[in-house]
């Protein structure tokens, strides 16, 4: 026991990341700033509409640079001024880096040979990532709650083990690793990448309470339904709440790890931690294999990476958000003609941990026993010149299973599991989008979980069963700033994620049992959508630009409304957890929903100032990011007890409460990247 800590230590500690990664087909992560450039290349008309299918190759984005570089300087508002051609030109140049020797820019050793004719490449590579981040609470509620087991029908308070942060309080976070790589082609049209990497990790969070995943008052006759007899979890069902990180800004933090994690302290095999709320150690892998025919048509990939389909501007899909946490999927885009491209995937989707301590288990196995998810989606897409552009499809969430239905990328998802039982969560979007080259575009973007067109009425919109999320938004090009901020846009967008949005009712599924299995709209306990969760809105103000072509600037403020998921004013459906009444939904027309007036509401008020910097281009090593800012919010609630059934609204006002207080806090957070590759 003793060598095997000794082993799983130097593994996990020196954090070591092995990366066999493609050169020519591999992906360029989402979070380079060369997509904010190719958003902005398309709506000033420098470059034609691309498929929403991202991340885009190393290749893709070369081309589409090129593209850009040749467009015509003359058009209205459109043509690059001497700054953003060296931007391009910066870019062209850090992603096609030499192909033989020593870089010692990116700490990469690579080499290519094409014997008989047949062209191979290898790059072999390291770096080292640290990440910081801080936060300090002026205002803040301090409550405390007495420890109860959280699914003990004997101990109702959902307030049991709470420990919000007090005012005083401060927080800090770790997220750094090392990492190496190794990555090549095979031939001209094939290249593969696998990544394997390691971090010392500490995010601290706050326990907020209890939910019911049903909610009070309004699911009675479910919680005795003769249904399920020996499944006392579907009676009552608590779920131990926890509060976004400390350290970073809401909705914004994604897991830099896979699976569990391993407290410094606890390192052997069993000891699998769901979060590293103290100093852990945890690995992630990335591995690709993508490929281009009939003259790069056809492009298809295998790989575990962050993506971002069907969305109208980056980081804003209802369907498939950059925001997701990374998962395993085969994708196919086919593009025979400017104005037509089809996208289709499936892939694997991963528990999530926390499920080790909200009742699935003590194990690894009992965790994910009940979350064993599939992932489908097909788009397909029309473009009108430089002016309109349209995408639409369908996506289901599928136990998995041998199903050739949501697998064929040909076969739409919605309509086979009408032809195969109605088991899994299929969703249907559709996204619509117009745009003034050189000046600004406006979009609307719409998702359907569940929806009865059947009930409309007066009511429509405040009916619990309409499951659905939309968006509208615009982004705008300032020309006048074009010289002293070059690639500068100005996004203001408004998101509605309705109630009981992306999530599903625990079904039975043919070939698991008895168990009750999750189909909720999320990957490794994040949503899959957009980030914010189910009954919440957003509004969003975001202004970007590209001082130099080795910086950027970002200021963005946000207003998210949120109804409470913990607690005894918890609204219901405001989780990716929750569950909606699966019988009688129909003869029930009185369950309604009123936002901001059927309970305790949170009001965030985010102001974000960020930035980066890539030393690269003067030869040094080394780049570097920052944000800042300062997070205040309060809670709302009505003046009566909460009746989802009643089908009355209330009014609201508000509150500061030791369950449901207000807070201000103030947050940084700092990274620098040694070797970076991109």
């Amino acid at each position: 026991m003793f060598i095997k800590k000794c082993v799983l230590f130097c593994f996990f500690v020196i954090a070591v990341q092995l990366s066999l990664s493609a050169q020519t087909h591999i992906a360029v992560p989402l979070g380079h700033p060369v997509y904010h450039v190719l958003e902005q290349a398309q709506m000033r008309g420098l470059l034609r509409f691309l498929p929403t299918a991202r991340p885009y190759t190393r290749a893709q984005v070369l081309s589409f640079i090129t593209e850009i570089l040749n467009a015509d300087d003359e058009r209205r508002f459109g043509g690059l001024t001497i700054e953003e051609r060296r931007i391009l030109q910066q870019f062209r140049q850090d992603l096609n880096p030499q192909r033989g020797g020593l870089d010692l820019v990116r700490g990469t050793l690579s080499t290519s040979q094409e014997p008989g004719g047949t062209y191979f490449s290898t790059e072999f590579g390291f770096g080292i990532n640290l990440g910081f981040s801080a936060s300090f609470f002026p205002i803040a509620g301090g409550f405390r709650g007495a420890a109860f087991d959280s699914n003990d029908p004997d101990n109702p308070d959902l307030f049991a083990g709470a420990n919000h942060p007090a005012s005083g309080d401060f927080f800090t976070g770790i997220d750094s690793g090392i990492y190496f790589s190794f990555m090549g082609d095979l031939g001209r049209n094939l290249s593969y990448g696998f990544t394997l990497g390691g971090s010392f990790i500490r995010t601290p969070r706050a326990v907020l309470g209890r939910m019911n995943t049903f909610s009070p008052g309004l699911h009675e006759d479910v919680w005795t339904n003769d249904r399920y007899p020996n499944d006392p979890a579907r009676r009552n069902r608590r779920i131990l709440v926890h509060s976004e990180p400390l350290t970073h800004f809401p909705f914004s933090y994604r897991k830099n790890w896979d699976g569990s994690v391993w407290f410094m302290g606890g390192l052997d095999a069993g000891g699998f931690e769901p979060w590293p709320d103290v100093l852990s150690v945890g690995y992630f892998m990335m591995p690709e294999m993508a490929g281009t025919a009939l003259d790069g048509h056809i492009f298809l990939r295998v790989a575990r990476l962050d993506r971002e389909w069907a969305s109208m501007a980056n980081n804003s899909s209802l369907i498939l958000n950059q925001s997701a946490q990374q998962f395993l999927a085969a994708e196919v885009t086919f593009a025979p003609l400017p104005w037509i491209s089809f996208s289709a995937l499936t892939g694997i989707l991963e528990y999530d941990p926390m499920m080790l301590e909200t009742g699935g288990g003590s194990g690894l196995k009992e965790a994910a026993e009940v979350f064993q998810n599939a992932f489908s989606i097909n788009v397909l897409e029309f473009n009108v010149r430089n002016h309109f552009r349209v995408n639409f499809g369908t996506a289901t969430i599928w136990p998995k299973r041998f199903h050739l239905g949501y697998m064929f990328p040909l076969a739409d998802t919605f309509l086979t599991q009408n032809n195969t039982g109605d088991f899994d969560n299929s969703a249907l979007f559709i996204n619509l989008l117009g745009q003034y080259p050189g000046l600004g575009k406006l979009w609307f973007s719409f998702f359907a979980d569940e929806i009865s067109l059947g009930d409309i009425n007066r009511d429509f919109f405040n009916m619990s069963r309409m499951m659905i999320a939309y968006q509208f938004g615009m982004t705008v090009h300032v020309p006048w700033f074009r010289r002293l901020l070059p690639f500068n846009s100005l996004t203001i967008s408004y998101t509605r994620v309705e109630p009981y949005n992306y999530t599903h009712t625990r079904e039975i599924i043919p070939g698991y049992g008895d168990l009750l299995m999750e189909t909720n709209w999320v990957n490794f306990g994040r949503a899959l959508g957009h980030y914010i969760p189910p009954n919440a809105d957003q509004l969003l103000v975001r202004f970007t630009a590209m001082p130099t072509p080795a910086s950027t600037i970002n200021f963005q403020y946000q207003l998210i409304r949120h109804g409470a998921n913990y607690g005894d004013r918890a609204v219901g459906g405001s989780s990716h957890w929750s569950e909606l009444d699966p019988w009688g939904r129909q003869s029930k027309p009185n369950l309604r929903k009123f936002f901001l007036r059927d309970g305790a509401y949170q009001w965030t008020h985010m102001f974000r100032f960020g930035g980066s910097y890539s030393f690269t281009s003067v030869n040094l090593p080394i780049s570097a990011f920052a944000e800042f800012g300062w997070v205040y919010s309060f809670f709302t609630d009505i003046d009566s007890d909460i009746r989802p059934n009643s089908g009355s609204p209330s009014s609201f006002r508000r509150i500061n409460t030791p369950e449901y207080p207000r807070a201000l806090r103030f947050i940084a957070v700092l990274g620098v990247r040694i070797f970076p590759k991109w």
